[in-house]
Parts: C-alpha cells; sequence; structure tokens
C-alpha cells in the first residue's frame, strides 16, 4: 500500500451520493433491528445508507478520530481493531462493508483484507439479513468463496462518482442463505455461482451503473438489539502511557535521539578533507543567506562512475569502470529556484547553466 494510503489507515469513505442510491435498494422494517459497518470511518456512509430508519447502527473504526466523529452519528462505536471484535453470530440484520483495500502483513502467504473481512463478518450477518458490499471490481473473485456460499440472489453495480471511478469500485447486494440452502449447494452450483460472479467482473465497464432508481427493493429482517465486545488492546491509551515507561525512556535515546547541534570555530584551518567530511554528514546543511539569496542548502554523498576505454594487446577496446563516492549539493532559495552542484567527470570541468540546474 503506498505511503499516503498507509497514513489514512486505508481509509477511502463511500461518496455520498452512491451512498444515497444504496438506500434506495433497501427496505427496513418497522420493528427494531440492528445494522453493522465494521470500517465505520466517520459514520456518515452507515448513517446515509439506512437515513429515516429507526435501526440500531453499530461501528467498528481503527482511528481514534475518525471513531469519535462517528460517535456523533452511530449509536455504538468500538474504537480498535475489527479483527479484535466479538459478537454471537448471526446478530445484525444489514452488513454495511468497505474495508481497506490493501493485503494483510504477516508471515505467509498474506490475504486481501476484502476476502478476510467478508469472511469474518458474512458469519455475524443472521439468515436473510443483508450485505452491501463495496469493493474494487477486480477484487469480487478473491471473495467468491462466500460470496456463493454464504450469499444468494446477488446483484453488482457499477459505482460512478469520480472517487469511486478512481478505484473503479462496485457494490455487491446479496441475501444470506440460511444453514438448510448452504448445507442443500452442490458442487456444480458452487462452480456455476463462482462462473456468474467471474462473467459479470470481467470487464468493468460492462457492469451495470448504480442507478438513482432501483430495479430491485432488499428487505431487511427485523431483529433484536447486537452485542459487540472488544477483546483488543486499548491502543490509544496504550500510546499515552508509553511516555511514562521506564523501557521507552531507555530506548528514546536510540530512536529519537536529539540532533548534534555544531557551533564556533575550528582550532586550526580545516584541509578539504575535513571539509567533504563535514558536508556528507549533514553539519553544513541548513538556512542560509539574506533577502533573495536566503536558501535551504543540503548536502549529501553520491556514487559516482568512471569510465574509460583503451585497445587491448589483440585491437580490442577494453572497457573499465571505477565507482567512487563524490558530493552533492542541492539549494533551495525562497523565490523558487533551485540549483544542483555536483561533480561532472569530463576532462574540461567547464560551468553550464541548463533548465535552471549548474552541473560543475
Amino acid at each position: 500500500m503506498r505511503a499516503a494510503a498507509v497514513l489514512k489507515l486505508g481509509y477511502y469513505p463511500l461518496a455520498q451520493p452512491e451512498a444515497a442510491r444504496i438506500r434506495n435498494f433497501l427496505r427496513f422494517p418497522d420493528a427494531p433491528t440492528s445494522v453493522l459497518d465494521p470500517c465505520a470511518g466517520t459514520g456518515a456512509a452507515l448513517a446515509t445508507v439506512t437515513d429515516g430508519t429507526g435501526v440500531r447502527r453499530y461501528g467498528i473504526e481503527l482511528d481514534s478520530f475518525r471513531a469519535a466523529e462517528a460517535r456523533g452519528v452511530l449509536d455504538e462505536v468500538i474504537q480498535g481493531d475489527a479483527m479484535n471484535a466479538k459478537a454471537p453470530v448471526e446478530s445484525f440484520s444489514l452488513l454495511y462493508l468497505n474495508p481497506p483495500y490493501q493485503h494483510e502483513i504477516g508471515e505467509g502467504r498474506n490475504q486481501r483484507f476484502e476476502r478476510i473481512f467478508i469472511d469474518e463478518f458474512a458469519r455475524w450477518l443472521k439468515p436473510s439479513g443483508i450485505l452491501v458490499f463495496v469493493l474494487p471490481f477486480d477484487r469480487v473473485a478473491d471473495c467468491r468463496q462466500t460470496l456463493t456460499l454464504q450469499f444468494r440472489d446477488k446483484a453488482i453495480y457499477r459505482l460512478t462518482e469520480p472517487e469511486s471511478q478512481a478505484y473503479k469500485q462496485v457494490v455487491v447486494f446479496g441475501i444470506r442463505r440460511t444453514r438448510s440452502e448452504r448445507e442443500r449447494m452442490s458442487d456444480a452450483a458452487v462452480s456455476q455461482g463462482h462462473r456468474i460472479l467471474a462473467d459479470l467482473t470481467r470487464r468493468y465497464e460492462q457492469i451495470p451503473a448504480l442507478p438513482d432508481e432501483p430495479d430491485r427493493c432488499y428487505s431487511v429482517p427485523a431483529g433484536e438489539a447486537a452485542r459487540i465486545e472488544y477483546r483488543g488492546l486499548p491502543l490509544d491509551l496504550i500510546e499515552d502511557l508509553l511516555e511514562q515507561s521506564p523501557a521507552w525512556r531507555q530506548a528514546k535515546r536510540i530512536t529519537h535521539a536529539p540532533k548534534t547541534e555544531f557551533v564556533g570555530h575550528p582550532l586550526t584551518p580545516l584541509h578539504p578533507g575535513h571539509l567533504s567530511l563535514l558536508t556528507v554528514s549533514g553539519c553544513l546543511n541548513g538556512c542560509l543567506g539574506e533577502g533573495d539569496e536566503r536558501h535551504l542548502s543540503y548536502w549529501e554523498s553520491v556514487k559516482v562512475v568512471d569510465r574509460t576505454e583503451e585497445e587491448g594487446e589483440n585491437g580490442e577496446t577494453l572497457v573499465r569502470e571505477r565507482q567512487r563516492f563524490s558530493q552533492r549539493l542541492t539549494l533551495l532559495f525562497a523565490t523558487g529556484r533551485y540549483v544542483l552542484l555536483s561533480e561532472r567527470a569530463q576532462a574540461e570541468k567547464l560551468s553550464h547553466e541548463t533548465n535552471g540546474t549548474v552541473q560543475l
């Protein structure tokens, strides 16, 4: 997963117009019922999908700030890893699932999070309960085992909002099978279900778009209030208490050592070797100059390859390469101009300027 996605914990919320269209496909009972979003984010998606109903909304969210925001629109929110939350099977009447789009990180063969989440939380859905599953279209095949065995009357629609198209998202609707329905499925029926899912998601452009006016309806069954228990570690509390730990104070001297500051003048003049060591070690980096000449300087050591050619005893051309290290200085001025100063291995060492870059 890219660095930006890691910082967001894989959080890619559903566009609100898409959530409003999904709402049109659902019919809720007048009786009490419970719905779940195990990747709740701010809770906006589940709130829109269940808008205008008296259902009890449950959410699980890893990020503490988003969990606090979700508590304003959902009835019960657990802050923590969804995989450490436990509930009795067949507790919820509707499961809205939009998991992180990434691979798990661990030993052995890692699986996609879409498959991990559907395998885990499909069991929480009661028979005849409704699944609303948002994921990239090319990941539907990874989840085909659970989708085929656990759900019937499935429908797949392509999401059309710009942010949805960026990840080629689709929404999968389904009704959870009863235990007897699952036991009656033959191997041939399972294979056929796999083929149907593969055919429906073969080409993204051929998947029908999610319409404003629904072409079918999914009725959410009534149900009792659910109960979720969190068995994971309180990560935020641990983080707050970490600074008081003696072990952390010991490790902090190494992992968060303060930057060494060098001040004063040397007792004797520095020769070129000393200057080279100072520059590449970062001792001369910093903000220098005044006015338009104010700039940031950054020195670094780079590998240079000297390439020479000579004629061998039999007239062949011998190419010799020698690696060595040289210094490079990057300057960024307050005006936005940048200058790159580096060595150029040529016989003539003339200065010239091209595209705002100076090479020496």
